[in-house]
């Protein structure tokens, strides 16, 4: 399994950047030939399950993923969110917390995952791409308004 974490720091209160990054919907907008579906319709809680469609036609495949985890943050307290691959091609899981520092706030993206078929050779690259990958999406997602 790759495994990768990326922190990013904020001028942006925590609420307001735990906001930003999940809102799974907005993930879309910052990965090429993706689209994002949430069920049950928001509000996120355990059992929320989203899946990142991405590609186009034959060679798309589908990313499932349920909250089994749903802390917004609060009263001193980290956020915390935690969610299972469910998919075919890729499994493992992600996770986001989100704490106030200083004036702004820190975003931990952490995530472990396993795409279908890839030799565990491949686990350092993938990492590699996951972390770009994502520290691209929170750094947008923490910037957009």
């Amino acid at each position: 399994m790759a495994l990768f974490r990326i922190t990013r720091r904020t001028p942006l209160p925590a609420d307001e950047a735990w906001r930003r990054v999940t809102d799974w919907e907005r993930h879309a907008d910052h990965v090429p030939l993706t689209r994002i579906t949430v069920a049950p319709p928001l509000p996120t809680r355990p059992g929320t399950v989203f899946t990142a469609r991405t590609g186009v036609g034959r060679a798309a495949f589908a990313d499932p993923m349920e909250v089994v985890v749903w802390e917004p943050p609060g009263a001193g307290r980290p956020g915390r969110c935690r969610m299972e691959k469910r998919g075919r091609v890729v499994t493992g899981w992600a996770g986001i917390e989100v704490r106030a520092h200083g004036t702004g706030s820190e975003v931990i993206w952490s995530e472990d995952l396993s795409v279908t078929g890839l030799p565990r050779l491949l686990d350092r690259p993938t990492a590699l791409a996951g972390r770009l990958l994502f520290g691209r999406v929170i750094a947008r997602l923490l910037a957009a308004g």
